[in-house]
């Protein structure tokens, strides 16, 4: 019988779910195996849905709640789709009063995405941060690990266009 799971397994090649089942496989039964498993999963599939949160569950012999737990918990998992990139603008008050806000704007506008939100493309994920401890350079962007200061809102284009 075909569930909805199924359906959104589709997205992973057999080719991943193997792997992912290897990489179950090296952990069952061991004390503390959870984490490296999930670390493991999103590096491989890039993040963690709930489809394959159950299948990790099943493969572990651990109650969902428990995998749940640990993917909500720390913010290096995630349960959405992230981008190629990730795009963050510091909103703290240096970079805010030298136009931060204006950044952020912008940069909404131009992703065509909002705060915590991936394009369709998969191409960036956009962010907003309270300080990336950079205020002289204010307002910043980080693309990636690239931090890039002093930014205006008519380059923040170009600042993309480096990263398509």
């Amino acid at each position: 019988m075909k569930t909805d799971n199924d359906d959104l397994l589709k997205e992973f090649t057999p080719e991943q779910i193997a792997k992912l089942d290897n990489i179950m496989d090296s952990y069952k039964g061991k004390a503390g195996g959870l984490i490296p498993v999930l670390e493991q999963a999103q590096e491989l599939l890039e993040y963690l849905p709930i489809p394959i949160q159950k299948k990790i569950a099943a493969g572990l012999n651990l109650p969902l709640s428990q995998v749940y737990g640990v993917v909500t918990f720390y913010s290096f998992f995630t349960m959405t789709p992230r981008g190629k990139h990730t795009c963050r603008v510091c909103l703290g008050t240096a970079c805010y009063v030298r136009g931060g806000k204006n950044i952020h704007e912008s940069l909404q506008k131009a992703l065509g995405v909002k705060e915590g939100e991936t394009t369709p493309d998969r191409l960036y994920t956009y962010e907003t941060v309270r300080c990336l401890g950079a205020c002289g350079l204010g307002p910043v962007v980080v693309m990636d690990e690239d931090v890039h200061g002093r930014v205006k809102p008519d380059k923040v284009k170009d600042l993309l266009k480096q990263y398509d």
